[in-house]
């Protein structure tokens, strides 16, 4: 059976006429933090809305990640361990991604509720943005969990739940 899309060629193609005419990000640069190359396998006639669903989808997961962080109600166990190596400049950078993250998520709802091929290039525009400087942030944070957790397995000889 054959699989039913667009392929990836004309979703380059298509992507390509958007690129141009709202100034959006290279497709290989979209594609390696967004993974909008599935958009290869639908079809769809409002591309640029898939393509904001996309960013949209991956911008909430993260933000359900921090809302964790700094709220750990009914999480994972793992989540706990973070949160106790987490320091005070690490939690109040956590907070100033959270909130643009919320902005960021209000934004989509309003695009979802009411379609405009400009905003949703806006949106697209403005959050692959945001995700580059916010995604290094992160890198950072996670870099140090790291090191704060290699430490302490290595200061107590247990582990860290040992």
């Amino acid at each position: 059976m054959e699989k039913q899309g667009m392929g990836l060629d004309k979703l380059k193609n298509e992507y390509d006429v958007l690129r141009q005419k709202f100034n959006l990000p290279e497709f290989k640069e979209m594609n390696e933090d967004f993974h909008i190359d599935k958009l290869a396998e639908m079809e769809t006639e409002i591309m640029i809305r898939e393509i904001r669903r996309f960013l949209g989808d991956k911008l909430m997961n993260y933000m359900r990640f921090v809302e964790n962080l700094l709220n750990p109600v009914n999480v994972p166990m793992f989540v706990f361990s973070i949160v106790k190596l987490l320091d005070a400049e690490q939690k109040k950078k956590l907070e100033e991604i959270y909130k643009e993250l919320m902005k960021n998520e209000m934004k989509f709802i309003k695009l979802d509720l009411e379609f405009d091929e400009k905003e949703e290039a806006k949106f697209i525009k403005d959050s692959f943005d945001f995700w580059q400087k916010t995604k290094k942030d992160l890198l950072k944070i996670i870099e140090k969990i790291n090191s704060k957790w290699d430490e302490k397995s290595e200061t107590n000889g247990k582990g860290y739940f040992g």
